[in-house]
C-alpha cells in the first residue's frame, strides 16, 4: 500500500491541481468526476487527472490519503479542496476562483 501511497503524494506534491476522477478528463467514468471537470474547464485552470480506475491500490488510497470516502477529489497546491458538491458549490459561490487566485494559479474564465 505504500506504493500507492508514494505515487498519490507525489502527484499532490508535484501538480498545481489535481482531479482524482474516475476515467480521465477527456472521457469522464462517472457524472460527479464529470461535473468536476467541467468547472475546471470552465474556469481554464491547468489541471492533471489521474485515473483511479486504472489503478485499485489508488483507488482505495485516496481515500485514505484525503480521509475522504468518495471520488472524486480535488487537490490544489497539495492541499485537499473536496469532492463534487464542495468544487460544485465554492465554484458557485466564486470561492474556487477566489482559491485559484489565492494560490497564484491563473483562470481564464469567460464570464
Amino acid at each position: 500500500m505504500t506504493d500507492a501511497r508514494q505515487v498519490i503524494d507525489n502527484e499532490v506534491k508535484s501538480n498545481d491541481v489535481v482531479l482524482f476522477m474516475k476515467g480521465t478528463p477527456q472521457f469522464p467514468m462517472c457524472g460527479f468526476s464529470s461535473q468536476v471537470v467541467q468547472i475546471l474547464n470552465y474556469l481554464g485552470v491547468p489541471y492533471k487527472g489521474v485515473n483511479v480506475l486504472e489503478d485499485e491500490g489508488v483507488r482505495q488510497g485516496i481515500k485514505d490519503y484525503s480521509n475522504w470516502p468518495t471520488i472524486p477529489q480535488l487537490y490544489v497546491k497539495g492541499e485537499f479542496i473536496g469532492g463534487c458538491d464542495i468544487t460544485r458549490e465554492m465554484f458557485q459561490a466564486g470561492e474556487l476562483q477566489q482559491l485559484f487566485a489565492d494560490k497564484g494559479i491563473q483562470v481564464q474564465q469567460n464570464a
